[in-house]
């Protein structure tokens, strides 16, 4: 029996160094608590975690002091949860951090509140606090307050969005109607490439022709990118939007005479419409209104493109009409100003 002794040592000291201590283990089942309640166009959201895999995700021991470095935990949460309002990306805001026992347990405490910027009638959740880079198994208990309605879900690795509420069909429509127009009248890029066409143009059919061949290509690409059937990476979609805005101001200073072409419209229309998806990508659309969300962003765009045209095509065929040999040199001028943000935006974005 003495003979059995020294094995059997051996092996309950090897199984022992095998055995993580409680210092530095994950706790392999941490849970977590998400109440969150909207009031208004304020959300405000008290979020519990387990505090010793909160430091793990952090890649740091994590105690009252960590926790009021609020920056760092705003980046974690920002990166790790994202909130929709009516379909756009909402940020929270760290506004007090603490630590609680829960079960015998520390969890941090973290109060976050969020700017919707109007009442949303619908919210999205999609959480992955801990699922992806420490703790799988981790679970959180949430519960969402909104309108005098609760919905309540336990996230998990498998499941891990929540929703409530439903965003009416005609709010869908204003809402995307009045992103389509800040988007063109925000999008300085876009509104000089317009602005250099109409330089081309030489009557009003014309125009008209070049602006019909720039929407139909730009919806084409719109679609086809927001439905993710077509993927191209952004930072060559820019790059080649500013490479369209530096071909069409050389051909306006070389060639003052040239007649723009609606193909040549309709080729950079085709990049201009990835462009255009990128801000709805950053969103989380509503599938029981995605052909009507397209459809008004894609109206919002138009009428902020007609708006442009109107305003600077009447200008620029009164300068051509001009005799004056001043008023010659400012079409050429400013299509040389044009370029040089083509060039700057083009190194910028591609190198």
């Amino acid at each position: 029996m003495k003979k059995l002794w020294f094995p059997m040592l051996i092996i309950f000291f090897s199984l022992s160094c095998l055995v993580p201590s409680s210092t530095s283990a994950h706790t392999n089942n941490s849970e977590g608590f998400s109440t969150i309640e909207v009031s208004g166009n304020s959300l405000n959201y008290e979020l519990k975690l387990d505090l010793e895999e909160f430091g793990h995700a952090l890649n740091k021991e994590t105690n009252q002091k960590e926790l009021i470095n609020h920056k760092i935990v705003e980046k974690y949460i920002n990166s790790h949860i994202k909130i929709y309002a009516d379909s756009q990306l909402i940020e929270g805001t760290v506004k007090n951090t603490d630590i609680e026992m829960i079960k015998e347990r520390p969890f941090a405490v973290i109060e976050l509140a969020y700017d919707c910027k109007h009442k949303p009638d619908k919210l999205i959740m999609e959480y992955n606090i801990f699922m992806d880079d420490s703790d799988p198994s981790h679970a959180n208990f949430a519960t969402i307050k909104m309108d005098g309605k609760q919905q309540e879900k336990i996230l998990t690795f498998e499941s891990r969005e929540l929703e409530i509420g439903e965003i009416s069909f005609l709010q869908n429509l204003k809402q995307f109607l009045v992103l389509g127009l800040k988007h063109i009248f925000t999008g300085y890029d876009h509104i000089l490439f317009v602005i250099s066409l109409l330089f081309g143009a030489k009557t009003i059919r014309h125009i008209l022709s070049l602006v019909t061949a720039f929407t139909v290509a730009h919806s084409i690409t719109l679609a086809l990118a927001t439905l993710d059937i077509v993927h191209i990476p952004s930072r060559f979609v820019e790059s080649a939007i500013a490479l369209s805005i530096i071909y069409v101001t050389l051909i306006n200073i070389f060639n003052q005479d040239s007649k723009h072409r609606p193909w040549l419209a309709f080729g950079f229309g085709l990049i201009h419409g990835f462009g255009f998806a990128g801000l709805l990508s950053e969103m989380r659309l509503d599938t029981n209104n995605m052909a009507s969300s397209l459809l008004s962003f894609n109206i919002g765009i138009e009428i902020g493109q007609l708006i442009i045209v109107s305003l600077v095509f009447p200008i620029i065929l009164w300068m051509k009409k001009l005799s004056l040999k001043s008023i010659k040199w400012v079409i050429p001028s400013t299509s040389a100003a044009i370029l040089a943000f083509g060039l700057v935006w083009f190194f910028q974005r591609a190198f």
